[in-house]
């Protein structure tokens, strides 16, 4: 039987069955293909016929297993604001399934195989991190209509991808010394680098596969947004009713950031605009169309040895392991308001909630150096100040209480430069390889779908 699964991170904790399907970067490409037609045949059961939906190179995706996630996602998008119809949910979803399909089976032809006990462990650490024994953790999961069975699969199956993206992608990453140097100078302004650039976005996500008429129809809503963006709309507002990226709920603020940790088609972009000003146009990416505008520009640090520290904690609630996004957001927002009535204090709550390891030291991460956590932690936390707590955020772990203990100048070692700087320049070039590996997938590969997107 073919699987059908989701593309998960493989940077972040797994997260198994009953996951958003959520578009990604490198998913967001035209589907297209190359090669001969397989011969497939309807898969049945008994004497009902199983349609066959999509035909992957050597693989199909039935109508069947379409219906059964697509149903997955709809559990989990309930509390939503906005739900996308039915035709373009089973569109998404189906996209999504294709990408994991062809990933899988470049994943079989180079032997890569997850045996029963490295899922096991896998399983039983994530049990752990729920704070439960395996047996419940397994009640807890079906008790949400997800059958074992099909977790453990999935466990599997994101394991395998895990380890294929490893391989072919990480694993090829090189980072030069000259890399590190640049990029140390460009952060502190040790040489003729650009200003750093303050900039919100907004996304108009074009799915994966869609049509030229789809595409157009997004890039018509972009240009609505600039209209009223330009006619004095606040740009907050128009991202939290409009965005469809990550931080539309920070009405997609990303703050300061140096011109080589942004996008390059954004920096290009607001290279000729003023502080205050929306791009003219939108800015076609792999996600869809993008909004930007410019809030400000300042000068680099000249300090290049001094660094912003920041004492952490949080309180991290993971999505997708038998609880819905609505009820971890409400859950965070009932724990933070626990604490500031005083009914107790945020490190007792970690560490009597929090999933991830920290939670025996009350949620206390110590004290973080600039680019030691992820982008969306990063930028909510350095808007934070000392003592205030968080509302809960999103990122590609879950959601998140942040508590800000303190802040203090530090003097970073060349050594403690250097590899904040490698582990910046080898993400990015990640990123950039892994989407450019997996649209070489895309081209090579045989892709058919017959999907009717008049029916739910």
């Amino acid at each position: 039987m073919v699987k059908t699964l989701r593309l998960a991170s493989m940077a972040s904790a797994t997260i198994f069955a009953g996951a958003l399907l959520s578009a990604s970067p490198a998913m967001a490409q035209a589907l297209s293909g190359s090669a001969a037609a397989p011969q497939a045949k309807a898969a049945r059961t008994g004497d009902e016929v199983d349609r066959i939906i999509a035909v992957v190179d050597n693989g199909v995706i039935t109508e069947r297993q379409l219906d059964r996630r697509v149903a997955m996602v709809k559990r989990r998008l309930q509390g939503r604001s906005q739900l996308p119809s039915d035709a373009e949910l089973r569109k998404q979803v189906l996209n999504q399934m294709v990408v994991t399909e062809i990933q899988l089976q470049k994943a079989e032809s180079e032997g890569i195989h997850i045996d029963d006990a490295a899922v096991d462990a896998t399983l039983t650490r994530l049990a752990q991190s729920n704070g439960l024994p395996l047996d419940q953790f397994r009640a807890r999961i079906e008790a949400e209509n997800v059958p074992w069975t099909t977790f453990r699969s999935d466990a599997r199956d994101e394991m395998t991808l895990a380890e294929l993206r490893r391989r072919d992608v990480d694993s090829k990453i090189t980072v030069s010394d000259a890399e590190v140097a640049n990029y140390i100078a460009s952060q502190h302004g040790i040489t003729s680098a650009p200003n750093d650039l303050h900039l919100q976005h907004l996304l108009v996500a074009v799915p994966a596969g869609a049509p030229e008429a789809d595409v157009q129809a997004a890039e018509k809503r972009a240009e609505k947004v600039i209209a009223d963006a330009r006619d004095g709309r606040d740009f907050a507002r128009l991202a939290k009713s409009n965005s469809q990226a990550g931080d539309a709920k920070a009405g997609g603020d990303l703050g300061f950031k140096a011109p080589d940790a942004l996008p390059k088609p954004f920096v290009d972009a607001v290279a000729t605009i003023a502080p205050g000003q929306v791009v003219p146009e939108p800015i076609r990416t792999a996600d869809g169309w993008e909004v930007v505008r410019l809030v400000e520009r300042r000068a680099s640090s000249s300090a290049a040895s001094k660094i912003t520290q920041t004492h952490v904690s949080h309180i991290l609630l993971r999505v997708g392991e038998g609880s819905s996004e609505a009820d971890v957001v409400s859950k965070l927002q009932r724990i933070k308001r626990d604490i500031e009535a005083g009914k107790g204090t945020f490190a007792e709550y970690a560490r009597s909630n929090s999933q991830d390891g920290s939670a025996g030291q009350g949620g206390d991460l110590g004290w973080i150096n600039p680019g030691q956590t992820v982008p969306d932690f990063e930028r909510v936390m350095n808007q934070l100040q000392p003592g205030q707590i968080s509302n809960p955020v999103r990122s590609e772990y879950g959601y998140h209480l942040i508590l800000v203990q303190g802040r203090r100048e530090s003097v970073a070692t060349p050594a403690e430069q250097e590899d904040a700087a490698r582990q910046a320049v080898g993400s990015r070039k990640s990123e950039q390889a892994y989407a450019d590996w997996l649209r070489e997938l895309y081209d090579s590969a045989y892709i058919k779908t017959m999907l009717d997107t008049t029916t739910p």
